[in-house]
């Protein structure tokens, strides 16, 4: 169900409405009585809609005005974003943190990396055995090779500006895949060894 989306003149009916009646408390539109309950309405409708903000940043998808509280519960910021995140890196960053239920498969790390906007595939490594191995694998991956992984991610993630979403003064797009990495190697299981190949 969406939430109402009340106005100035919704407000100013429901005074209208609970104000006396009599003939000093005239309704019509042009009284300097309409016009007072107009103008202190605003202040009703600015903070109704900060509460239906509210509503959707409980819970956190793309937060705006909670985003420092969702941070600061979910351990964020960290190193991974960099020195000056985006407000979506930030909110990517906190929806990841919180929807991240922990695991060690390839498919909780591919909905890991698209949570943080990435689109990836993994590769896992194994030795060659006979009668186990397909043919044509490779006979190099010796014992070693069992507790690796490889990240297959574009050379370039290309982050594009969002009006609504991005703040003022942030970059139009951005290249790179720091924050992918960063938290790869965080979550990674402590017996593995993550590559990355782009």
């Amino acid at each position: 169900m969406p939430a109402p989306n009340y106005q100035d003149a919704d407000f100013a009916a429901a005074l209208q409405a609970h104000l006396p009646t009599g003939p000093i408390w005239p309704r019509d539109p042009g009284s300097v009585q309409a016009q007072v309950c107009q103008a202190l309405m605003r202040q009703y409708t600015r903070l109704h809609d900060r509460s239906v903000n509210l509503l959707s940043d409980a819970f956190p998808v793309a937060p705006l005005e909670l985003l420092p509280e969702w941070e600061a519960t979910l351990g964020l910021p960290d190193p991974c974003a960099g020195v000056s995140p985006t407000v979506q890196q930030r909110q990517q960053q906190v929806n990841a943190r919180f929807v991240a239920s922990g695991g060690q498969s390839v498919p909780y790390f591919v909905t890991l990396a698209a949570n943080l906007g990435y689109a990836v595939t993994i590769t896992e490594f194994a030795p060659f055995r006979v009668g186990v191995s397909s043919v044509g694998e490779a006979l190099s991956n010796g014992a070693a090779w069992e507790n690796a992984w490889q990240v297959n991610a574009p050379t370039f993630t290309i982050e594009y500006f969002t009006v609504g979403r991005d703040a003022v003064g942030e970059p139009l797009a951005q290249w790179g895949n720091t924050v992918l990495q960063c938290e790869m190697q965080r979550l990674a299981p402590a017996h593995t060894m993550v590559a990355f190949s782009y």
